[in-house]
């Protein structure tokens, strides 16, 4: 049996939370599991990583191959020190045209000419009597 240490999905719709377990290769993604690791939630900033550092290994040491995703998590849980993921705020495609548009909008109109302040003439030197 080939064990993967993966992500399983959890919490309400639009609102995931993932627990982090070993299971069998063939199951599904939220199906049967053999042991559950820890847990992840990336919806709160920093996000939440508990994981079970010495039953991970153990279960390296077996054989079980982790997720791209799931070994990223373990480095970090693996050493307090770093810092966990945080996520790059996107706009949405709307948001995107109207700040073009608005940028557009902006670039149309003529920028306000600022008047520099000029320095006061050097009068001549007037020739002394």
């Amino acid at each position: 049996m080939a064990v993967k240490i993966r992500l399983a999905r959890a919490g309400a719709k639009k609102a995931p939370f993932y627990r982090i377990v070993a299971a069998d290769s063939r199951s599904p993604r939220d199906g049967r599991f053999i042991e559950i690791l820890g847990r992840y939630n990336p919806r709160v900033e920093p996000s939440y990583i508990e994981l079970d550092v010495e039953r991970t290994e153990s279960w390296l040491g077996k054989g079980a191959q982790m997720t791209e995703t799931v070994a990223k998590l373990y480095e970090i849980a693996k050493n307090p020190d770093a810092e966990a993921p945080v996520k790059d705020a996107k706009l949405s495609k709307k948001a995107q045209a109207k700040a073009k548009a608005a940028g557009d909008k902006a670039a149309e109109e003529p920028a306000p000419v600022e008047e520099a302040e000029e320095a006061p003439a050097e009068e001549p030197a007037e020739a002394s009597e």
